[in-house]
């Protein structure tokens, strides 16, 4: 019996999954700016409020203190809030409720209290908004005890992410990159769409270098080491997936294979999440290196606004096919 496969964007993935999980249980809804009556900043609610109405497809005001806050309440009196924040930037104005309370409520209620919500926010350049929307601050959440990170780098993965967050006792944050939502693939017709939530994905075998990236870098990783195999260099890609927590043992075993690694990152290099997995690597893979690591991430610079300097500014193709280049000597 043959299985059918569907055709869609990034985005009609993330619809699909919200969709889905509204459909399976009652006390999930969906809450943020504009997720209403404008289907979402990056439409990926049109058309659900006709679905499921106004109280479960809830317009917020432009709090994002006020509403990720209301979110944690609904989480503690039983509901599954899915909170949406516009960008990562605007997120940091809700930081305070998601460190100092969602990630920390079980340890302090001594396991009596969960937070299950999960919160989405569009992440990244790449789309000429200028500083205050376009950085990309994962590893600031990484950071923190108390809550899990996913970063959705394939359409699957957008689809298959988010009941797995919700069915999650705690905390969730979901970072969509915001280049990707028009990206194209393939899901199955039906079936278990759910993802593994817990391990790295290896998106393309090799064995002379390990490219290490997450969210927007995954298709600049696969691209470069498209490149590199005309010149006879053989890559092996890992999608991180979950970026807290990471996991180590496929990013281990990967580089124990290749003896080389290159850590892409969107963000700046300076206390990035890939300062964390150098260290990780050099912590459990010391002796099986060739070379030093190498890191591919943004200029430190708040991200231009024209288009040439915003593409100067962040890692490309070409930029993490020259560390690979360096780490192999060549």
């Amino acid at each position: 019996m043959t299985t059918t496969s569907r055709h869609m964007t990034y985005r009609e993935a993330v619809r699909e999954a919200l969709r889905e999980a509204l459909g399976r249980d009652k006390r999930v809804f969906l809450m943020g700016e504009d997720v209403n009556r404008y289907g979402g900043a990056y439409a990926c609610s049109l058309g659900l409020p006709a679905e499921f109405g106004d109280e479960r497809i809830r317009d917020t005001p432009l709090s994002e203190s006020a509403f990720v806050g209301a979110g944690i309440g609904a989480a503690l009196g039983g509901m599954r809030p899915i909170v949406e924040i516009m960008t990562i930037n605007f997120s940091l104005l809700a930081l305070d409720h998601i460190v100092n309370t969602a990630a920390t409520l079980r340890h302090m209620s001594g396991g009596q209290f969960s937070v299950p919500i999960v919160i989405r926010m569009a992440t990244g350049a790449g789309r000429q908004l200028a500083a205050q929307h376009s950085h990309s601050l994962e590893g600031w959440y990484s950071h923190i005890p108390g809550i899990r990170v996913v970063a959705p780098a394939t359409v699957a993965d957008a689809r298959g992410m988010l009941w797995t967050a919700l069915i999650d006792p705690d905390p969730v944050v979901i970072m969509e990159h915001a280049t990707l939502y028009n990206d194209e693939g393939e899901l199955p017709a039906e079936g278990d769409m759910s993802v593994d939530i817990t391990k790295a994905a290896k998106r393309r075998e090799g064995v002379d270098v390990t490219i290490i990236a997450h969210s927007g870098c995954v298709k600049k990783a696969t691209s470069a080491a498209e490149l590199l195999a005309g010149e006879g260099i053989d890559c092996e890609v890992i999608d991180l997936r979950t970026l807290r927590p990471l996991d180590d043992a496929t990013i281990v075993a990967s580089v124990k294979k290749t003896h080389r690694a290159v850590i892409v990152d969107e963000a700046w290099r300076s206390g990035s999440l890939a300062a964390e997995i150098a260290s990780r690597i050099t912590e459990q893979a010391f002796y099986d290196l060739d070379a030093p690591v190498e890191r591919v991430c943004s200029a430190e610079v708040p991200i231009p606004y024209p288009r040439h300097l915003e593409q100067a500014a962040i890692p490309q193709p070409q930029s993490i096919a020259a560390a690979v280049r360096k780490v192999m000597r060549r």
